[in-house]
């Protein structure tokens, strides 16, 4: 009788993970399967994945030149959410969760080679959606022109979105990573805001 209660309770949970792992893969081959078969598309995705970044890294080189006293500190915010979620959170949870990627032990569209290494979360998806997540809600209340850091947060959180996306496209990484690594970085954004508020 308590074994019986106990596989009750217990097989609802796995019949959960059974759906959400369908899911995920359900929707890495919807996402995946446009990898290679428009050659316009995938020069896209490549970009997104390898490339994109960039432009982040440039918008916060534009706001250090415009004014580097005023600026600074949001910037240094914004990459210490980055290290917090990347190196700390990310490399913690992977010596729990050892997933793999998607090209391991699946046959998918891969545009290009990449390290075995763990898929779970994304570090880049972590990394980058910690550092929209700084800039979303730094000047939220104190700044003179929110509208302007709102949509500063929300471009930043665009590009980070297109960067995991192209990811799941090009076939390194399941949709569960990106949401988790994106979690991981909302998170991360928030403690860094947290512990080191606006002075």
């Amino acid at each position: 009788m308590i074994d019986y209660l106990i596989f009750e309770k217990i097989n609802p949970v796995k019949d959960l993970f059974r759906f959400l792992n369908k899911l995920d893969i359900n929707i890495f081959n919807g996402v995946n399967s446009l990898a290679g078969r428009y050659p316009i598309l995938d020069s896209l995705a490549i970009f997104f994945a390898k490339r994109f970044d960039y432009l982040l890294f440039f918008l916060i080189v534009l706001f250090l030149l415009k004014n580097f006293k005023k600026y600074y500190s949001v910037i240094a915010k914004m990459i210490l959410a980055g290290i917090l979620a990347r190196l700390v959170f990310v490399e913690v949870i992977r010596l729990f969760i050892e997933k793999s990627r998607p090209f391991v032990e699946n046959k998918v569209n891969l545009i290009f080679n990449y390290p075995n290494t763990l898929s779970f979360p994304s570090g880049h998806a972590s990394f980058y959606f910690a550092m929209s997540t700084v800039v979303l809600l730094y000047y939220k209340k104190a700044h003179p022109r929110p509208k302007f850091w709102w949509g500063a947060g929300l471009l930043f959180f665009i590009i980070s979105f297109l960067i995991s996306l192209s990811r799941v496209f090009v076939g390194i990484h399941w949709p569960s990573d990106i949401l988790g690594g994106a979690v991981v970085g909302v998170i991360s954004g928030i403690i860094i805001l947290r512990l080191l508020p606006k002075k």
